[in-house]
């Protein structure tokens, strides 16, 4: 009998000891620097580059299709954002502010096919430290430590805005928002992606819903999620934006990255196991909120949003 239950006693076992593990280590947003060091930490141990590659971003995958390869949907991601932003219209040589650029993946990208001047800013120094180092020589980008809510730089001094996926690091959306657009010169083009909740007083969340949005935020040091429409508003309302603003879901191109994520592991395992036995637990760890995230964005409780706008 016992030899029967054995196989389920050591699963419960293995899970219980997952969800201690993912409690223990919840990284709860307390200030921008929980974000910097959550971030330092996922680039020092290397796991996600060596499983996604250079973009920590989800993926693109046109009218919903799932064959194709995950880090080719990221980069496809990447021209999809400039097309529909207007992005490249932008003649070559125009200065671009990437924020929250991370290992500069898409500042790259910007920077070799369409000849943009980059500069990449994260507040995270690990994530400086190897932009620069996967960086080639020649190529027109550059990186540094800044804090997205302080820009240090001169309004207008941008042709174009780039961020993807960095608000919802933000406690301030507002102030996030006003940075980006004081940045940009006139006539320059934003384009913005995020993680998004959907409207939660037009359509409050349920019991489960609320204990879903609670790990999402504690888990990845997010302060607070807001609405797409939200978001739009505040864009809309900055003064520099003329109220020229648009923006979209874009839950059904990139929902398939969820578990592309994970099935990356499954395809590259001696790349976790070639890091040693903790990137075994590190890449366990993180499975129950890709799922989580899975979950919320296919039932629309999480909206991945895209905006462009005019400066």
């Amino acid at each position: 009998m016992f030899e029967l239950l054995l196989p389920f006693f050591l699963l419960a076992l293995f899970l219980l000891l997952i969800s201690i593990i993912w409690r223990i280590n919840a990284r709860k947003y307390i200030s921008s620097d929980t974000v910097a060091s959550a971030y330092d930490a996922w680039t020092e141990d290397k796991l996600l580059e060596r499983l996604w590659g250079e973009h920590i971003h989800l993926g693109f995958y046109p009218s919903g299709k799932t064959n194709i390869d995950f880090r080719k949907a990221k980069v496809l991601f990447v021209h999809e954002l400039v097309k529909w932003s207007g992005l490249d219209k932008l003649p070559k040589g125009s200065r671009i502010l990437d924020v929250g650029c991370g290992i500069g993946g898409s500042s790259r990208i910007l920077a070799k096919y369409y000849g943009f001047n980059v500069t990449g800013i994260t507040i995270s120094p690990a994530q400086v430290k190897r932009a620069r180092e996967l960086t080639p020589s020649g190529l027109n980008c550059n990186f540094q430590v800044m804090d997205a809510l302080d820009l240090n730089f001169e309004d207008g001094s941008f042709d174009g805005v780039w961020s993807v996926e960095a608000g919802a690091h933000m406690k301030d959306k507002t102030k996030f928002a006003d940075e980006m657009m004081r940045t940009l010169r006139p006539g320059g083009y934003l384009a913005l992606a995020d993680w998004n909740s959907r409207d939660l007083i037009q359509n409050p969340p349920s019991f489960f819903e609320n204990l879903v949005l609670k790990q999402l935020l504690e888990q990845w040091v997010h302060p607070n999620f807001i609405s797409i429409k939200d978001f739009s508003n505040i864009l809309r309302t900055n003064e520099n934006s003329l109220g020229k603003v648009s923006s979209e879901n874009w839950n059904s191109y990139t929902n398939p990255s969820w578990y592309d994520s994970i099935i990356e592991g499954i395809r590259r395992p001696f790349v976790i196991l070639s890091l040693g036995p903790m990137a075994i637990v590190k890449s366990i760890r993180e499975i129950p909120t890709i799922l989580l995230m899975n979950w919320a964005f296919r039932k629309g409780l999480m909206e991945f949003g895209v905006y462009k706008c005019r400066g």
